[in-house]
């Protein structure tokens, strides 16, 4: 539970931070005892979450972003090619409302090697292509983050921190473990 919960608080405070580059709009509101202005996010929001792991980030995103549409994909490390060779990449599930002209903000804890979260990425653009992309993570590693760097450019990152390395596994280092087995107990 408390991982859980800390995901959770890390995933506001990056949305607060977030938050604060995107643009407003001033709308009236009434209230029982008059009309106030109010500021509104100009372009709606999708939170993007790959599952099991990402659920606790992304109810902190949700938090903020409380009127955010959502789209969840499964995806997950699968068998190594060879001895040789990096893991693939599975996806085996994705919904998404439309994203045409909106804000997508992908939500994934860990950025290891950045694989997942670039096809996760073009899955999504059979949705629609998004006005802004943002990638929010709480632990990156520098691989992963230089090979979204050249690979989805015109993406934002947003990371808690970036430790060290990856190792020969590709887990990030010293990282905190399988974020979804801390979350919700050993697969």
């Amino acid at each position: 539970m408390r991982f859980r919960r800390n995901m959770e608080r890390v995933g506001e405070l990056l949305a607060y931070e977030l938050s604060k580059t995107l643009t407003f709009k001033t709308e009236k509101v009434e209230t029982p005892l008059g009309t106030a202005p109010c500021r509104t996010v100009l372009q709606p929001i999708v939170l993007a979450t790959i599952l099991r792991a990402g659920l606790p980030f992304h109810q902190g995103f949700l938090n903020v972003f409380d009127k955010a549409d959502n789209a969840f994909i499964g995806a997950y490390r699968g068998h190594h090619i060879n001895a040789e060779e990096e893991f693939t990449v599975e996806m085996d599930y994705i919904t998404s409302p439309d994203l045409t002209g909106k804000i997508l903000i992908m939500i994934d804890p860990m950025l290891a090697t950045g694989r997942s979260m670039e096809k996760v990425y073009h899955a999504l653009l059979r949705f629609g292509i998004p006005a802004q992309t943002h990638i929010a993570s709480v632990i990156a590693s520098p691989e992963g983050v230089e090979y979204l760097q050249s690979r989805i450019p015109q993406c934002r990152l947003w990371l808690g921190a970036v430790d060290q390395k990856l190792n020969e596994q590709y887990y990030i280092v010293p990282g905190l473990g399988d974020a979804g087995d801390l979350a919700y107990g050993e697969k």
